[in-house]
């Protein structure tokens, strides 16, 4: 495998992983791809920008503070 094909099939599995994580595993493709247009669509550094990392942050947070605790356990 070439490095280029190597680092594409790292990058989808990477965003595969952001589909899962924000619980979109049984949306449709149509779905995900007009919901990432629209995203596209943000500018960045607006409100709607700010918003939506402010969301994720706090996501990621619960998620991850939720992981640690099973670790733990």
């Amino acid at each position: 495998m070439t490095a280029d094909r190597k680092n594409k099939a790292r990058e989808k599995f990477l965003l595969g992983g952001i589909v899962v994580r924000a619980g979109l595993t049984r949306a449709d493709c149509a779905f995900l791809i007009g919901g990432l247009l629209e995203l596209a669509r943000v500018a960045p550094n607006s409100s709607g920008d700010r918003g939506c990392r402010l969301t994720s942050s706090k996501q990621y947070a619960t998620v991850r503070s939720n992981h640690l605790n099973l670790q733990i356990k």
